[in-house]
């Protein structure tokens, strides 16, 4: 395992011990899952990334929420479930029409949860019959209520199909969303003392008294992410008063702040392939750079941004942590964003995915648009989930 991905995982033995008992009980064909849940930071993404790789040689598919797409009616659902669909024709043909209207591959009436929850379900055992299937699904917080629904009613019936089904949940105090509850959960928690001062060691970039490291290891709470990140932006004086400074916010606000600032020191350019990479949620690295070509940015622009260690632009396109993506988005003004969706919707094929390009387009408008999108059941609004801020 490469050394930074050990560093983030100091301190969770037991954590790691109850994935390899996750992946051991797959493996042996039985079905598991399993809600990781805690605040913005704490290490469930690198606990992810780390489940994917002792997975392999198994079947491995990825999603994340993403809150510029929130209001897109199955959209993660069909990120995770699109390397799949070769095995669509295994199942009944009816639960095939509804996966194929719910996905927008054909046209119909809005088809019924349940036999999209079944389809989902036949989907994933389909594809496990012959190696077992991970999936592993990021920011669940911030999915689309109709795949935040779907996925916990298959989560609720799986039993011997070598299926992993791994949540990450951004939640307060370890209270998730009600979609997931029932479903096995696993709490995490700021790192124990010892091993959050080793992190912070490593990150800091000067000597730091020890009353002065101990009082910010308990002010982060033992939070990786902000252990690592925050001492970034700030010089031996600022560190020897601590995180705690007089009107600082919330922890994951002052992280996403962070990569704000360093975002903001990018070249023009840079900052523009940050913004299109943020608004296209799927992570399509072909798209990426056909969008970046009509707005006249070159792989130069690319370079920077992964030497700024914010971003990898491999296949698929990934971000360091979901609060750079927050951080990117939140920090655009409102003539960019619109530029960014403009030059993904003339980059996006209309014949392959004419709803996604419609809701480009919808998005690069300057005013109210009426836009036609076929199959998108109500939403709730990303506050009524939880979805919006750190």
């Amino acid at each position: 395992m490469p050394h930074h991905a050990t560093r983030r995982l100091l301190g969770r033995a037991r954590e790691l011990e109850v994935l390899e008992q996750l992946l051991r009980d797959v493996r042996d064909g039985r079905s598991r899952v399993l809600v990781l849940r805690g605040e913005a930071g704490v290490g469930k993404s690198a606990l992810l990334a780390h489940l994917a790789e002792r997975a392999a040689p198994s079947q491995t598919v990825h999603a994340a929420g993403v809150e510029a797409e929130s209001d897109f009616a199955y959209s993660a659902l069909q990120r995770l479930c699109a390397p799949l669909l070769s095995h669509l024709d295994r199942l009944p043909p009816v639960q095939q029409d509804a996966l194929r209207v719910a996905f927008g591959l054909s046209a119909g009436n809005p088809p019924e949860m349940l036999l999209v929850g079944l389809a989902v379900l036949g989907l994933f055992a389909e594809a496990a019959a012959a190696s077992p299937l991970v999936c592993l699904v990021d920011d669940a917080q911030c999915l689309d209520l109709m795949s935040q629904r779907i996925l916990a009613f298959v989560g609720r019936r799986l039993d011997a199909e070598s299926v992993a089904l791994v949540f990450a949940e951004r939640a307060a105090g370890g209270e998730g969303s009600e979609a997931f509850t029932g479903l096995p959960d696993l709490t995490l928690r700021g790192l124990a003392d010892a091993d959050a001062r080793a992190l912070l060691d490593g990150a800091l970039v000067a000597p730091v008294d020890a009353r002065v490291r101990d009082r910010i290891v308990a002010e982060t709470g033992g939070n990786p992410l902000a252990l690592l990140e925050l001492p970034r932006d700030l010089s031996p004086v600022e560190l020897a008063f601590g995180f705690a400074r007089p009107g600082a916010g919330p922890l994951a606000s002052q992280v996403e702040e962070g990569f704000r600032r360093r975002v903001d020191a990018l070249p023009a350019d840079t900052r523009a392939l940050l913004l299109v990479a943020a608004v296209e949620p799927v992570g399509d690295a072909p798209l990426l750079w056909r969008a970046l070509r009509l707005l006249g940015i070159g792989a130069e622009a690319g370079a920077a941004a992964e030497t700024a260690d914010l971003i990898t632009l491999g296949a698929p396109v990934r971000f360091r942590h979901p609060l750079v993506r927050s951080a990117v988005w939140r920090g655009a003004d409102a003539a960019s964003l619109r530029a960014a969706h403009r030059a993904l919707a003339e980059a996006t094929d209309a014949g392959q995915a004419p709803d996604r390009r419609a809701w480009h387009r919808a998005h690069a408008a300057g005013g109210p648009v009426a836009v036609a999108v076929k199959h998108l059941p109500a939403q709730a609004t990303k506050s009524e989930r939880g979805c919006a801020g750190g």
